[in-house]
């Protein structure tokens, strides 16, 4: 069974930084793709940053120059650092894998439960 877990949430002034951490656990061959994702209260959830397994990374063009993707592969874990908030950053974020498990024939999408950040302004 595959698990991810998010953490790293929390409130913060506007302006300020966080840094969210995902790891993923259980019977895991192999990972592709690393995502964030965030839904804002009365919104869909939206993409905000993606890095594939050799570390080339995309962003949404609202975080740009402010949040940083990162991996570590040897331990199954995507971060996300969130710097320059802003009161509109507010939104659980949710990571969401690409992954391959142990006795798996292929390779399927997993979610996080996902992890609050609130921007106060």
């Amino acid at each position: 069974q595959v698990q991810l877990e998010e953490s790293g949430g929390g409130l913060v002034q506007s302006g300020g930084s966080l840094r969210l951490s995902c790891a993923a656990s259980g019977s895991i061959s192999s990972i592709s793709t690393m995502d964030w994702y965030r839904q804002a209260p009365g919104k869909q959830r939206e993409f905000v940053a993606t890095i594939t397994s050799d570390d080339r990374t995309t962003y949404a063009d609202f975080v740009k120059g402010r949040f940083i993707i990162s991996r570590d592969n040897a331990k199954n874990t995507v971060s996300l650092q969130m710097n320059s908030l802003k009161p509109e950053d507010t939104a659980v974020y949710y990571c969401r894998t690409l992954l391959r498990a142990t006795m798996s024939s292929g390779f399927y999408r997993y979610w996080g439960q996902g992890t609050q950040v609130t921007v106060s302004s």
